[in-house]
């Protein structure tokens, strides 16, 4: 008998989580695009000083930083991506420093993407030892515990469980713990604390859902959002000066006042 070879094809990516990934884009980028208007071209949207603002850029971080932890588990080489990402993070902090010294981006969301990728997958072997369910209790637990660590206090908002001793907010590498030493400024700071604990709720979440249950995300309802959720990194380091550039245009040429 003839022996055949049977090609599998490969399946095709989870769609949904990649048009998820170029939502949450497209909101960081609309909410970058109002703080340059207000703080950089000085419009007055006293809204933006509130609640609201603080909602949106709070639910868009958490579903970005959610959504990386959920998607490190299907790939294969954590380490390396991190590092790329990492490196793309540090580009943002040397561009601002050279050319935007007053809106400098240190320890900013590249910075703490790629450690936490790193350090997930140095970590892996440990973290896959735990119950899928008690790494998502545990993390989703400590997040809250930490929340307030860059204020100086274990808790969540106004809830504070101790007050933390000032001896350690007091260098670099303590703030990029979480920690921020005096005269700290950063126009974007994601310490590792306490966002590494909401990134591995993510990743005990894939181990939950278990790749079965995932099959339903491979369909697509947005293409375009996919092809951002594919290309975000490259997407992230593009917009902001593609953002300032449109908008400085638009100054001089009178429309924003």
């Amino acid at each position: 008998m003839e022996e055949k070879t049977v090609q599998l094809k490969a399946k095709p990516r989870y769609a949904l989580l990649d048009e998820l990934r170029g939502l949450a884009l497209v909101s960081m980028m609309a909410y970058h695009a109002m703080w340059d208007l207000v703080y950089m071209f000085g419009v007055w949207a006293p809204w933006f000083w509130g609640l609201p603002a603080l909602l949106w850029q709070q639910i868009t971080s958490w579903v970005f930083i959610l959504l990386s932890g959920f998607c490190v588990g299907m790939g294969r080489r954590p380490i390396r991506r991190g590092l790329v990402v990492f490196a793309g993070g540090a580009l943002v902090t040397a561009v601002t420093a050279l050319f935007m010294p007053a809106d400098l981006v240190l320890f900013g969301v590249l910075t703490f993407l790629g450690s936490a990728m790193m350090l997930t997958g140095l970590l892996r072997p440990a973290l896959d030892r735990l119950p899928a369910w008690a790494g998502l209790v545990g993390s989703a637990a400590f997040f809250v515990l930490t929340y307030e660590v860059n204020n100086g206090y274990l808790g969540f908002g106004g809830w504070v469980i101790a007050e933390l001793p000032g001896a350690l907010y007091r260098d670099f590498l303590m703030t990029y713990l979480g920690f921020p030493g005096p005269g700290f400024y950063s126009t974007d700071y994601f310490s590792l604390l306490p966002w590494l604990f909401l990134y591995w709720v993510g990743y005990f979440l894939y181990r939950l859902a278990g790749q079965a249950r995932l099959e339903g995300l491979r369909r697509s309802l947005c293409p375009p959002l996919g092809w951002m959720g594919r290309h975000s990194l490259l997407l992230y380091l593009l917009h902001q000066p593609a953002i300032y550039g449109g908008l400085t245009l638009l100054s001089f040429a009178g429309v924003l006042g």
